[in-house]
C-alpha cells in the first residue's frame, strides 16, 4: 500500500471548504488589509483593479482606500514575482519572495537567447539599475536607453532581461485606486529604501502556502510559485505535517491545525476579479473550477470576473454603464439568485459607493 492510497481522503467538496476558508472566503475576514495581502501571499495585479476586488471580496469592512493607502506608504507594492506575473505584495514579502523566485527569472530569460546575443547580463542589469534609480523609468524608456549600449538586440529581449534580472517595483501613482498613471519602474530597494533580503527558505514558504492554499499537492504549489524542485522539501516537513489524498488519488499536505471544515458548510457567493489566485493556484483546479466550466473563465489571454455560487466557478460578471451583469453558466435557483444580487448589491456598495447600479441577469454565456 502506497503512503497516498492509505492517507484519508479529500473529496472535491471537502477540499473547496477548506481552499475557501484559508482564502478568507468562507466568511469575511476582520483582517487589516496589508494582514490579508501578507496571510494570501500576495493579490495577482496584471490590472490595478483586481487586488481591490479581491480585497472586497475577502474581508469585513474593507473600503478601497485601505489598500491604496498601503500602496501610497510603500507598504504595499507591485512587482513581477510568482508565475513571473504582476503581484501586489507587502514590501516584506517583496524583498524576500523576488529572490526567492529568482530562479524561475533565470530560467525565463533563456527564451530569448537569440534576441540576447552579445549582451553582458551582468553589465545589463548594472545599468539598468543606474538607469530606473535615476529616476523611473517606462519600459519604453528603459528598452530605448539599453539599446544605445547594444544596437543590435532585440529591444524587447533587453527590456524583459531588465525585469528578470532586477526586482522593478510599478512607483505610484500606478496602483492607486481611482487614480491614472502609466506604468514607471525602479528598483524594490530603491522604492522601499531598504536592501532586498536573502530568498526566504522554501520550508518556510511551503508552511505559508498551505495556511493560505491547502490541502495541497507537491505539485499545487510550483504550479503557485511557478518552481521546480520541491518535492524534497515537502519530504523534509512531512514529520511536521498531515497528508491526505483528492479524488484522483494524488497526495496532499496540510498543516496540523489548519482548518478543514465540514464539506456540507454553507459557502456565501463571491464576486472575484480577473486572474484572482484563487483559481489560478494549484495544478488541479477541480476543487473550485466543476469540470463543465474549465476554460469558461479565460478568452485568449484575458481573464474574466468571475462568480462563486456554494464554493464554486459558475458564471461571470461585469460593470456594463450603469449596470451590474451577472452571467451564470447554469440555472440557479430562486434562493441563488437572490443571494447573488444581495451579494453583488454589497459589492457595489463597497467599490462604488454612491454609484447608482442597477442588477441584472444576462443570457447564459457560452464561451
Amino acid at each position: 500500500m502506497t503512503k497516498s492510497s492509505a492517507a484519508p481522503l479529500l473529496d472535491t467538496r471537502a477540499l473547496n471548504r477548506a481552499t475557501l476558508d484559508r482564502q478568507l472566503l468562507l466568511r469575511r475576514s476582520p483582517l487589516s488589509a496589508a494582514d490579508a495581502v501578507r496571510h494570501l501571499l500576495g493579490l495577482q495585479a496584471q490590472n490595478v483593479r483586481p487586488p481591490y476586488y479581491a480585497l472586497a471580496a475577502r474581508l469585513d469592512g474593507f473600503a478601497p482606500e485601505r489598500l491604496s493607502a498601503l500602496m501610497a506608504a510603500r507598504e504595499a507594492v507591485r512587482i513581477v514575482t510568482l508565475r513571473s506575473t504582476i503581484h501586489t505584495h507587502t514590501a516584506e514579502d517583496c524583498l524576500t519572495l523576488r529572490p526567492l523566485v529568482q530562479p524561475a527569472r533565470d530560467r525565463e530569460l533563456t527564451n530569448f537567447r537569440k534576441g540576447l546575443a552579445g549582451v553582458d547580463l551582468d553589465r545589463l542589469a548594472a545599468l539598468a539599475r543606474e538607469l530606473v534609480e535615476a529616476e523611473p523609468r517606462t519600459m519604453a524608456q528603459l528598452r530605448e536607453a539599453l539599446g544605445t549600449e547594444w544596437p543590435d538586440a532585440d529591444p524587447q529581449s533587453l527590456g524583459v532581461a531588465a525585469r528578470c534580472r532586477l526586482p522593478l517595483v510599478q512607483v505610484t501613482p500606478r496602483g492607486l485606486w481611482e487614480r491614472s498613471g502609466q506604468v514607471a519602474l525602479t528598483t524594490a530597494e530603491h522604492w522601499l529604501g531598504r536592501p532586498a533580503e536573502p530568498a526566504p527558505a522554501s520550508d518556510a514558504v511551503v508552511l505559508r502556502y498551505l495556511a493560505a492554499f491547502g490541502p495541497a499537492s507537491v505539485q499545487d504549489m510550483q504550479t503557485w510559485a511557478g518552481l521546480t524542485r520541491l518535492k524534497g522539501t515537502f519530504e523534509r516537513l512531512r514529520p511536521r505535517l498531515l497528508t491526505f489524498r483528492d479524488p484522483s488519488g494524488v497526495e496532499l499536505f496540510d498543516l496540523p491545525d489548519a482548518p478543514r471544515p465540514d464539506p456540507g458548510t454553507p459557502a456565501p457567493p463571491r464576486f472575484l476579479p480577473e486572474f484572482d489566485n484563487l483559481l489560478l493556484s494549484h495544478a488541479d483546479r477541480t476543487r473550485v473550477i466543476p469540470a463543465e466550466y474549465w476554460g469558461r473563465s479565460w478568452q485568449g489571454n484575458q481573464a474574466h470576473r468571475t462568480l462563486l455560487v456554494d464554493g464554486f466557478l459558475a458564471g461571470l460578471w461585469k460593470l456594463d454603464g450603469d449596470s451590474l451583469v451577472i452571467e451564470p453558466f447554469g440555472t440557479l435557483t430562486k434562493a441563488q439568485r437572490e443571494d447573488v444580487t444581495a451579494e453583488g448589491a454589497r459589492m457595489l456598495a463597497t467599490m462604488h459607493p454612491g454609484t447608482s447600479y442597477d442588477i441584472r441577469f444576462g443570457t447564459v454565456v457560452r464561451r
